[in-house]
């Protein structure tokens, strides 16, 4: 991190409440303490997601602070309602469960689209003109910001429904994690369900 670099940060750190940490807790950017909510920075030449104390969270919401390396991600959620963008995707990509997302990668220059399975995200083929078609229908996913935000989609054929949010790519890692954690035979069972059902709930409230 540059010196420039650090002395924003110093200034950000002195006008900034920070929640009790946890022992053990350290913020990946600076060795700081953090508490169990903190926010993300995505490094974007790794594709790591990155723990970050409320300071370096700050400094890299501006785009090209460090370089351009280093990225926060947002912490808000926005809801697509239109029903049939989820049937496009999935006519597209023939995903085997009812849960995607999709991420512009800025490495490579493309759309990254992945599903929850037993052994994590799963990264799936997503035609080459699939996306440019959507952004033409759906102009909105053009401000998505590339590497932290991500188009969650779920269709649930039990209901009936299908629902689109753009969401910060930290929470779509975390969905992967739960499921993984729960995930029983080949759908995933019921409880990995119910917690599908808990996690949507809450991002539709979030999105409000």
């Amino acid at each position: 991190m540059t010196a420039d670099a650090l002395a924003v940060l110093r200034r950000v750190r002195a006008g900034t409440s920070v929640p009790k940490p946890r022992p053990g807790e350290i913020c990946e950017l600076c060795n700081e303490p953090i508490a169990d909510t903190h926010g993300h920075v995505v490094d974007r030449e790794s594709r790591n997601l990155m723990c970050a104390c409320r300071g370096c969270y700050l400094l890299f919401t501006v785009e090209g602070a460090g370089g351009s390396r280093f990225r926060a991600v947002p912490e808000t959620y926005r809801a697509l309602p239109d029903p049939r963008l989820a049937a496009t995707l999935w006519d597209a990509m023939q995903v085997p469960v009812g849960v995607a997302f999709f991420f512009v990668n800025s490495a490579i220059g493309q759309v990254a689209a992945f599903y929850p399975s037993p052994a994590g995200a799963t990264e799936s083929l997503l035609p080459l003109d699939a996306w440019g078609d959507l952004v033409a229908d759906h102009p909105e996913l053009a401000d998505m910001a590339p590497d932290v935000e991500a188009l969650l989609v779920r269709v649930d054929d039990r209901a009936g429904e299908a629902e689109c949010f753009v969401v910060p790519i930290d929470a779509c890692y975390e969905l992967v994690g739960q499921l993984r954690r729960l995930w029983k035979g080949f759908d995933g069972g019921a409880e990995a369900r119910t917690a599908l059902d808990a996690f949507f709930a809450n991002v539709r409230e979030r999105a409000k």
